[in-house]
């Protein structure tokens, strides 16, 4: 009996999957980027002033489309309507019936790197404009989620950001999480996505600028 048991084969034991690499990390977000149309989400972004031990927390709902087309609607503390066309960038206040418009022009591969980071970006467009360092696999509200550090290459983005830090979900493939270090200081605005849904069909009218007859236009410079 003694024998027929050494013998007998044992049950292989559960190997743990091979950790991440860098260079497997943005080769899936190349292959990711290529199937990325849309997604809804839920967001809260957090901006903390270490100075004065100052947390201000503003959520909403973010839609967008990989054909320039983006809607972000606050509706904590203040209703605010964020909508992107293209080249153009809408913010309106509807307490106070205002919206500006912004012609993001020059602007807007510099907006790019901020509005919609991670969000169908691929690896290689995030190793032209960033060092992109691989911090590990996390976990983040008992998830599994793969940590990047991404220090912008150019000088104008690192006069504002010094720093990023995005935490991917393996199974989406999509931010959960980004947090930017400010340059000069202590202060961070962190921004957390719930209940996300990949590649929606999100109809051309939920991009349309419609504000109300009265409301004020103003163009501030950018």
């Amino acid at each position: 009996m003694a024998l027929l048991l050494a013998l007998s084969p044992r049950p292989a034991a559960a190997q743990k999957p091979a950790p991440w690499t860098l260079d497997a990390v943005l080769k899936q977000l190349d292959a990711e980027a290529k199937t990325f149309r849309a997604l809804t989400t839920q967001l809260e972004r957090t901006k903390v002033t270490v100075v004065v031990n100052d947390r201000s927390v503003e959520s909403g709902t973010l839609a967008v489309r990989k054909d320039d087309k983006m809607r972000i609607d606050l509706t904590n503390p203040d209703p605010k309507t964020i909508l992107r066309d293209g080249d153009r960038l809408y913010v309106f206040h509807p307490r106070i019936k205002r919206v500006e418009e912004y012609d993001l022009g020059k602007h807007r591969a510099l907006l790019e790197q901020f509005l919609l980071l991670g969000f169908g970006t691929s690896g290689g467009d995030l190793k032209k404009g960033y060092l992109v360092t691989l911090q590990g696999e996390v976990a983040l509200d008992r998830k599994r989620t793969i940590l990047l550090e991404l220090t912008p290459k150019s000088e104008k983005v690192r006069n504002n950001i010094a720093k990023i830090h995005i935490w991917i979900d393996p199974g989406t493939w999509l931010p959960v999480q980004q947090k930017f270090f400010e340059t000069g200081s202590q202060d961070y605005f962190e921004i957390k996505y719930t209940n996300l849904v990949r590649n929606p069909k999100l109809p051309d009218s939920q991009f349309r600028a419609r504000w109300p007859k009265d409301v004020t236009r103003i163009k501030p410079s950018v």
